[in-house]
């Protein structure tokens, strides 16, 4: 993967957007489009303040302004949207919130776009508000299935990684590895529900069993039952496999070096695991732990060049959902900019099918029939501090998971 890592595609871009600009004798694009209210405005619905907001947050705002930013810089004056602008909002990890947040989004703040949205019942709320108003949801920061699945629709688009990807990965590999009998414990909402059926699927497919799936509360801060629980189950766990993520991953991992699990011979598997959960830990407390990531900072020279540039931003190295809703929003701008519009129907026709090469994927495909972004994938390790060369280089990559192999086919029950 490279940053941009297509300079011959880039030169085909440009072409294209110098030809549409020529037969539309200076106007915004081809077909007689227009952009809005003479601006685009992108609107990032995110976790600002709760357990997703080191892995995605205030740093997904940034990502996004660092889109607009190349964007502006590669088309300048022949860009369709001469005017880009970048809103948040906090949805507080609510289904309700979400839902309201994005109403007033696209309402009152006249939002083309709304990027990111972690938590995937959040994330389904806000799908459901873009398909009765008509206007583009890129989701990046939830894993629920059903957003490319029963529930997709039209206008909404799955961007980054799924719970499937990461069952796929996580828990095919680990069980082949030896880790027959998992337990299995998730929050109690749509994303762990969906975790803990995709992994629960995988382990089996591969050959073991899951003795017990626990569903935990949402936030949570105390997992003690369900750890001290672990080593006494018939049989006994080899995995526990914590579908957890961001700061209640943070808590549970705490708590399992607390009571000592993996001397008891049950190891750690982690269905969703971030950079900011690692640095948050320290590398050695989950060394060791292996998981499936979407992207990562430090696997290519064009990720790292892209990741400089966010650093220098943010203070901090990017996870994966902050490197996706950059993509994201410079794949939507580009959208506009083949269109020459920022109507929904036009800008989702262009998505389709779109082949994408940025600095979060360099094999991605957006699927026309469900509208999700399908694309490499890495298996990774967590490593020991001793083997850490740099402030947050905490990953080793063990292999690399082809597209069509990380993501399910497309769902039959979907109907956009």
């Amino acid at each position: 993967m490279t940053l941009f890592g297509r300079s011959a595609a880039l030169a085909t871009a440009g072409a294209a957007a110098g030809a549409l600009l020529a037969g539309c004798a200076g106007g915004p694009g081809g077909g007689g489009g227009k952009i809005s209210d003479g601006k685009v405005v992108l609107a990032v619905l995110t976790d600002q303040s709760g357990v997703y907001a080191d892995l995605s947050g205030r740093s997904s705002v940034e990502a996004v302004r660092m889109a607009v930013a190349d964007f502006k810089a590669r088309y300048g004056d022949k860009a369709a949207a001469k005017k880009i602008e970048v809103v948040a909002a906090d949805h507080q990890n609510k289904p309700d919130v979400a839902n309201s947040k994005a109403q007033e989004l696209y309402d009152r703040q006249h939002a083309d776009l709304i990027v990111d949205v972690p938590t995937s019942s959040a994330a389904l709320a806000v799908a459901t508000v873009a398909k009765n108003k008509k206007r583009v949801f890129m989701d990046v920061g939830a894993a629920t299935t059903a957003l490319e699945g029963a529930q997709c629709n039209k206008y909404t688009f799955h961007y980054g990684y799924n719970s499937y990807m990461l069952a796929h990965g996580t828990g095919t590999a680990l069980t082949k590895d030896g880790g027959r009998n998992w337990y299995v414990v998730y929050p109690d909402y749509a994303f762990g529900q969906d975790m803990q059926k995709t992994f629960s699927t995988a382990v089996k497919a591969a050959g073991g069993t899951v003795v017990k799936a626990d569903p935990t509360p949402f936030p949570n801060d105390n997992f003690s039952t369900f750890l001290l629980k672990a080593p006494g189950l018939d049989p006994k766990p080899q995995v526990l496999g914590t579908m957890q993520a961001g700061g209640d991953l943070v808590n549970l991992v705490k708590q399992y070096n607390e009571y000592k699990l993996r001397d008891k011979g049950v190891n750690l598997a982690a269905g969703l695991m971030f950079l900011t959960d690692i640095h948050s830990l320290g590398p050695d407390a989950m060394a060791g732990t292996r998981f499936t990531d979407a992207w990562y900072w430090n696997g290519s020279q064009g990720n790292r060049a892209w990741a400089d540039k966010f650093q220098a931003k943010t203070g901090k190295r990017p996870t994966s959902v902050h490197a996706a809703n950059y993509s994201a929003a410079l794949q939507y701008l580009e959208a506009v900019q083949r269109g020459g519009t920022d109507k929904a129907d036009d800008v989702v026709k262009q998505l389709e099918g779109h082949k994408v090469n940025d600095s979060f994927t360099s094999t991605g495909t957006i699927r026309a029939e469900d509208h999700l972004l399908v694309h490499d994938a890495y298996f990774a390790e967590v490593k020991p501090s001793s083997e850490v060369k740099e402030p947050w280089d905490y990953e080793k990559i063990v292999r690399t998971i082809p597209a069509a192999e990380a993501f399910q086919r497309p769902d039959p029950s979907c109907r956009l």
